[in-house]
């Protein structure tokens, strides 16, 4: 369930950071139209700290999630990777709406390609692989929950195992206290029988004495 919140999460924030791009490449045709643009700006500016809210959101469920051992270190870093991403999207959003930098269909368009810097390829999908290639925003996140589904079913199954492996120790376990319960009955037996044996030749021995003494 908080991998399947996380993924909905990640997913809204870049819904945001699309739609902010869209919103600013609108206003920007506005104005080189000499249309107003007031409603669009009051928009952007709503729409951008709510893509602040989200990003801060994401930080807090990774920090949690890494602290308490819910996902590896490994996982933890791609994850904060995905995290410098959408910052750096933001970045990039707030100076184009102040039109102060990148165009916003360049951003818009690295949502979908992992982002603008050289040479980093896109930790949303690790590598560009012939599955993956090609593939728009929803075909993705319908993949990335496929995954998910599957990671979590992988889960349950290694936890049922484990479990039937638990019983099984404790019916092996309980086994072998009953088979040891068995050996100390034996052994008291063959203990009070080794008594009785020794007492019953000391009285043959006695009963001999006597039998030779008196002839």
């Amino acid at each position: 369930a908080a991998s399947v919140r996380r993924l909905s999460l990640y997913d809204a924030t870049c819904q945001i950071a699309q739609e902010v791009a869209e919103r600013i490449q609108e206003r920007n045709r506005y104005q080189r139209n000499g249309e107003s643009s007031a409603k669009l700006n009051v928009i952007i500016r709503s729409s951008l700290q709510n893509l602040g809210e989200k990003i801060d959101q994401l930080k807090d469920l990774l920090l949690r999630a890494v602290s308490t051992h819910q996902i590896t270190q490994l996982e933890g870093d791609r994850r904060q990777n995905l995290v410098d991403d959408l910052l750096t999207r933001q970045k990039q959003l707030q100076a184009s709406y102040k039109n102060e930098g990148t165009e916003p269909d360049v951003i818009r368009s690295s949502l979908m390609t992992g982002g603008v810097k050289r040479g980093v390829s896109n930790p949303w999908l690790l590598e560009e692989s012939e599955e993956t290639r090609g593939l728009g925003f929803d075909d993705l996140r319908q993949q990335q929950r496929r995954i998910i589904e599957e990671q979590d079913a992988g889960l349950d199954a290694l936890s049922s195992i484990i479990s039937r492996q638990k019983q099984m120790g404790q019916e092996i376990g309980n086994e072998l206290d009953e088979q040891n319960e068995i050996i100390d009955d034996l052994t008291n037996l063959v203990e009070n029988t080794d008594d009785k044996l020794r007492n019953q030749t000391r009285h043959v021995k006695m009963v001999d004495k006597k039998s030779t003494s008196c002839g």
